[in-house]
């Protein structure tokens, strides 16, 4: 006898999405949290459902241009030295997925499972009655520099090979779609299939809505362990045990944190993110506006204009690193050179494991557990898909798609 058919531990966008796919299944469903739904790092995104990101982090420009992304005064990127020195295989398997044979690869798969992305969220959109959240605009991507424009040349080709559908703009086309921003362009780039949510928070929510009136269950509590034993698995969290026909980790970058999982075996690192709200301000652009060389974008939502982006090296319960904030404000003024100052800020800690493709399927130490993590800068775009994946895993379906890249025992370099 079990408790529940499916647990799902962590109630972020993949957590809240797999639980609902599998709730609209017909699956007895607990969703297990001990914070409110969306509340965490899915709350403080750039709110684009990004389809065209299939250039992974590694890519092989971080090699040749590493000096200046570690020591320029104007880097997105930021490494604790003390974090790299306590985890060197993660950040020499990341080096090594960098080399153009490797990176080509990742994008390649993180292209296949993009596109089907839309696949997975639509759904969930309509049955969350959540559509008018989201709006389609495409997202503006800007290089300010001729040296930008010209590295990024490469990587729109693998995109245009990989059936990223983008148009090119002139300077004078770019400026006539956002006259707000102030940067000189010397590249544009329109990605026409992109989406954008006004607010990452109320679209889990809503989710989470739609799963409560399902009939879907929510224990507000931390999962510690899980223990597969047969047929079942047994949760241990904060409140007592309660036993499951599958497990499902979607921690996030806490995913580790689950004993006896098979997550703690894997390689899984965190990529901080930070942003700056600044309300009132969200008429500054109409779309996400991305600036590749300031490593952000610009966003309109729900609160105001949102400033998200840059990647930080560090230990997980590391405390806010300032200088980020102060990166992200020094940069917003010459994107926006009259900004009032910010409302708030936030940090969030993006799952990130050395070839940036997410675990998706049966952990090494049991089929009855499934990992759903590790989705780095794309766990609002690809929540879906992720939710619908795990769902068929439950039910012993064979996905649509070839899973063997996403497989938690791959070799990850």
């Amino acid at each position: 006898m079990t408790d529940t058919d499916i647990a799902v531990i962590g109630a972020g966008i993949v957590g809240t999405s797999t639980a609902l796919w599998a709730r609209m299944r017909g699956h007895d469903v607990t969703l297990i949290d001990p914070e409110p739904p969306g509340s965490g790092t899915s709350s403080g995104n750039a709110c684009t459902i990004a389809t065209y990101a299939c250039l992974p982090v590694n890519d092989p420009s971080v090699i040749t241009g590493l000096p200046a992304l570690l020591f320029g005064p104007q880097s997105p990127l930021a490494i604790s030295w003390r974090h790299a020195l306590l985890n060197p295989r993660w950040m020499l398997s990341f080096l090594a997925n960098c080399r153009v044979a490797r990176a080509d690869r990742i994008a390649g798969h993180l292209a296949t499972l993009l596109s089907h992305a839309e696949a997975g969220l639509n759904p969930l959109l309509a049955e969350a009655g959540a559509e008018d959240l989201v709006t389609a605009r495409g997202q503006l991507s800007l290089w300010s520099t001729t040296a930008g424009a010209e590295g990024a040349t490469r990587g729109l080709g693998m995109r245009r090979a990989l059936g990223v559908p983008f148009t090119e703009l002139t300077e004078e086309e770019a400026r006539a779609l956002e006259p707000g921003v102030a940067l000189p362009i010397a590249r544009a780039v329109h990605f026409t299939g992109a989406r954008q949510v006004a607010d990452p928070l109320a679209l889990v929510q809503r989710f989470h809505a739609r799963f409560t009136d399902l009939g879907g269950q929510t224990l507000v509590a931390r999962a510690t362990a899980t223990r597969a034993t047969g047929d079942t698995v047994e949760i241990t969290t904060g409140g007592g045990t309660l036993t499951a026909r599958h497990a499902v980790i979607a921690c996030g970058a806490f995913s580790r944190s689950v004993r006896g999982s098979g997550a703690e075996s894997l390689p899984l690192g965190c990529e901080r993110g930070y942003h700056l709200l600044f309300p009132g301000e969200a008429h500054r652009v109409t779309r996400p506006t991305g600036w590749a060389e300031g490593g952000f974008y610009a966003t309109p939502m729900a609160q105001g204009l949102r400033l998200a982006g840059t990647v930080e090296i560090a230990a997980l319960n590391a405390p806010p690193n300032p200088k980020r904030l102060a990166y992200i404000r020094r940069r917003a003024a010459q994107m926006f050179p009259d900004l009032p100052e910010p409302g708030s800020s936030w940090l969030g800690h993006r799952p990130t494991l050395p070839d940036s493709l997410p675990a998706i399927g049966h952990s090494p130490v049991s089929r009855r557990i499934i990992h759903a993590f590790g989705h780095q800068h794309l766990g609002l775009t690809l929540g879906g898909i992720t939710g619908r994946i795990v769902a068929d895993l439950a039910e012993g379906r064979q996905p649509n798609l070839p899973l063997p890249a996403y497989d938690p025992a791959r070799r990850f370099t």
